[in-house]
């Protein structure tokens, strides 16, 4: 395994290690320890264990998962992050590559975005990349933002996420409607839209597109 040689002169690049998982992060650890010019300054299993620490150790880097278990999650753990002083860069590395996870992390102020399965030279070069403000994307991850980019997907209302929430919950056109205080004719409409924008025809299927792309609250 070769590692990126640090800037000559630099201090080395200080990490933040947060996964809810002890057997990752160790993983984690143990590559990071083995790499020139990185040195890690802490390790969280949870989102406000990452904050604690950061508060403490001022890393330039924390990686960051984006399932946490309870508490906050990687993306409002990012948010927070983000507006500390001084702020450090979020770099995401998750097994998660959904359009809607890519779009939260980024929108929450992360520089990066790396999958858990990519080679540790550039998990390395990423870090690197992410210390310096520059974006690190993982391959899989820069081809759906690309394919995103050209084919962009409307967004749902908070009308439509509203219906879709109850939809997720088996309920019927009629409940739907007694729910939310409109007619069954408007939650009709409704769907029909939201089956537009999610290009599917059934209930169930736009159940499973909302799941996939973590539209569900």
């Amino acid at each position: 395994m070769t590692h990126p040689p640090g800037p000559p002169g630099r201090s080395p690049i200080r990490i933040l290690v947060c996964d809810d998982h002890a057997v990752v992060r160790a993983g984690l650890l143990a590559l990071l320890h083995s790499a020139p010019g990185i040195e890690v300054v802490g390790e969280a299993g949870s989102g406000e264990e990452a904050l604690a620490l950061a508060r403490r150790t001022a890393p330039d880097v924390v990686l960051m998962d984006l399932q946490l278990g309870a508490g906050i999650d990687g993306v409002e753990t990012t948010r927070r992050l983000r507006s500390l002083e001084p702020a450090p860069h979020v770099l995401v590395l998750t097994t998660y590559d959904t359009d809607a996870d890519v779009t939260r992390a980024v929108e929450a102020g992360a520089t990066g975005y790396l999958l858990k399965a990519e080679r540790a030279e550039d998990l390395f070069t990423a870090i690197h990349a992410a210390a310096q403000g520059r974006p690190a994307l993982s391959p899989p991850v820069a081809d759906r933002v690309m394919s995103r980019l050209r084919n962009p997907r409307p967004t749902l209302t908070p009308r439509e996420r509203d219906i879709l929430a109850h939809l997720a919950q088996g309920l019927p056109n009629h409940a739907i409607a007694r729910a939310l205080y409109i007619s069954e004719a408007t939650v009709k409409t409704h769907l029909r839209r939201i089956y537009d924008k999610l290009g599917v025809d059934t209930r169930a299927g736009a159940v499973a597109v909302a799941k996939e792309q973590r539209l569900l609250p």
